[in-house]
């Protein structure tokens, strides 16, 4: 009862904090970049990956650690399959902002500024990101609910 419990709220948590996150990420880096905006675009993309990881090790852990429904009910489940689709999607997205915002943490960390150039584009990868997971909250209801099945 307790691990149930206790994954299912880790689960929720992550969504606020990622959802904020990936949202926040998005509106610094439209902004213009400051060394004070670069603060803000690594903080809230700290909390991406913070989310990132509650997500995905309380999804595994509540797809495979016979909580709840089991593994069964997921696996037969097509709203589950298009949930994971919606998170793979996330995924591949973050491929271009993770590889280009570590180059620009260790730019600004020598005291220099990166050519911000793709900085808008980030900024819409962000956006897409959080539309993304609003769709993982409703096939996540949806589920909940037994459709799907």
């Amino acid at each position: 009862m307790t691990g149930r419990w206790l994954a299912a709220s880790l689960h929720l948590l992550a969504l606020g904090i990622g959802l904020g996150a990936v949202w926040t990420r998005g509106q610094a880096l439209r902004s213009p970049l400051s060394r004070e905006a670069f603060r803000r675009v690594f903080l809230a993309d700290n909390f991406w990956g913070l989310a990132a990881l509650l997500w995905i090790g309380t999804g595994l852990w509540r797809l495979f650690g016979g909580l709840e429904k089991g593994t069964g009910y997921y696996l037969q489940n097509h709203v589950f399959y298009a949930k994971m689709a919606f998170l793979l999607l996330i995924l591949l997205l973050e491929i271009g902002p993770m590889v280009t915002l570590v180059k620009w943490r260790r730019i600004v960390g020598r005291g220099e500024m990166p050519d911000t150039s793709t900085a808008r584009r980030l900024a819409t990868i962000s956006f897409v990101q959080a539309g993304l997971v609003v769709l993982m909250v409703f096939a996540a209801t949806a589920m909940a609910r037994g459709i799907g099945m």
